[in-house]
């Protein structure tokens, strides 16, 4: 019937997790080719980070007792752990700034219109922000390793710790994704995806050790998922400087981190993906 009236029935999406995966990495390709093409984008992304590990280790390097020392060398192997997590959380400005841009022109009401899975749009994106990501922890590594920072605990412990950092980045550029989702232009999506992280990052274990803290924010900085990660990732990387102390997260940091990032994932995706669906119906 649809040969004789001249139309062509509509194109159907590929069902199921396969064909959710396919249409995922298909966003994901041509968002990284969009990167590519606008360079600028990951030359920014670099230098913030690189700022950070430079004026971090020669500023406060020396003036900050880490292991009852206040050697330079000491604050920047403790230092480290910090950047790198707070390099991937950061990225989660980017995630909802892209998206915002997405909605702002239209984009997303086009992916809508297409034969595909509906959180593939949304995970795409994350995916290839999770490729610049790792990209930017890379030159970061060779930075730190440049000012003094060293890995102690070997080759497999360091995979864990870049493991569990680049998924925390993942988990958090899903929270970026939903704040891209719910403001109007990519300036605000930038605003909100970091006004938050702030007290995020600086309550927290990354530059200084929490015991000098007063109770209440101590618990609250042992409680924070980031800490969580900067706790693990120096056991793992063997760097000085992990907390002692009686809260969970510090004593299981691995564990603590894994599953903070499992549960915001969870979280974030099951209400972007919703928010995915009515913000541009």
């Amino acid at each position: 019937m649809s040969t004789l009236t001249g139309t062509a029935p509509a194109p159907r999406a590929g069902g199921g997790i396969g064909g959710s995966v396919r249409d995922s990495l298909v966003v994901a390709k041509r968002n990284l080719i969009r990167m590519t093409r606008i360079p600028e984008m990951v030359i920014f992304g670099l230098i913030q980070p690189i700022m950070f590990v430079v004026l971090f280790s020669y500023v406060f390097g020396g003036s900050v007792n880490i292991g009852g020392t206040t050697n330079a060398g000491a604050y920047r192997e403790f230092l480290m752990a910090g950047i790198f997590a707070q390099t991937v959380t950061f990225a989660t400005a980017g995630a909802g700034a892209g998206i915002a841009d997405d909605m702002h022109k239209g984009l997303i009401d086009r992916f809508r219109s297409l034969p595909m899975a509906r959180g593939a749009v949304l995970t795409g994106r994350t995916l290839a922000d999770l490729v610049q990501t790792t990209l930017t922890v890379v030159v970061l590594a060779v930075v730190a390793l440049l000012v003094g920072w060293r890995i102690h605990n070997g080759v497999p412990k360091m995979i864990g710790a870049f493991a569990l950092l680049l998924l925390l980045g993942y988990a958090f550029s899903w929270i970026g994704a939903l704040i891209g989702l719910s403001v109007r232009t990519p300036e605000a999506a930038t605003s909100g995806g970091l006004i938050w992280l702030f007290p995020v990052t600086f309550v927290s274990n990354a530059f200084v050790n929490t015991s000098g803290m007063t109770p209440w924010l101590r618990h609250i900085a042992e409680w924070n998922p980031f800490s969580a990660t900067v706790q693990a990732c120096r056991k793992l990387f063997g760097n000085p400087g992990v907390v002692e102390s009686s809260a969970w997260p510090m004593q299981h940091p691995v564990w603590a981190s894994l599953a903070w990032s499992v549960l915001i994932i969870v979280v974030f995706r099951t209400l972007a993906v919703r928010k995915y669906r009515s913000a541009t119906a």
